[in-house]
């Protein structure tokens, strides 16, 4: 069974237009490979209009445990240097290469630390 987050994450949708365009909450792979073999108005409309410029999911990976999570990105998130489960400390992660100061952003995906490293001003 796929599941419409699932769903969302193959058809490379935000999962609030899954919801919208009524893309049931559980189908069989059969079911979901007869909607790709017809896929409809909004859907072919949705892909033409995709530029590339900023995915609708990304894959968040945790440097320290590997643990993965698929997530929207938000406008706010910088280019990250690493990401970290929050239960990891940063004791964890390598050291700040010198001439560079870290800065941490909390609530990134469900669980995660986003840590950048940039050069000291």
């Amino acid at each position: 069974m796929i599941t419409r987050r699932e769903a969302a994450l193959r058809l490379d949708i935000p999962l609030e237009m899954a919801h919208r365009h009524d893309i049931p909450t559980r189908q069989t792979e059969a079911e979901f490979a007869l909607f790709l073999e017809n896929p409809p108005a909004w859907l072919e409309q949705s892909r033409a209009n995709r530029t590339g410029k900023r995915p609708v999911w990304v894959q968040l990976t945790c440097e320290i445990c590997g643990v993965t999570e698929a997530a929207r990105p938000k406008k706010w998130w910088p280019e990250f240097t690493y990401l970290s489960c929050e239960e990891h400390g940063a004791d964890e992660l390598p050291a700040v290469a010198e001439g560079m100061v870290r800065g941490e952003f909390d609530g990134i995906g469900s669980r995660f630390i986003g840590i950048v490293d940039r050069p000291a001003e």
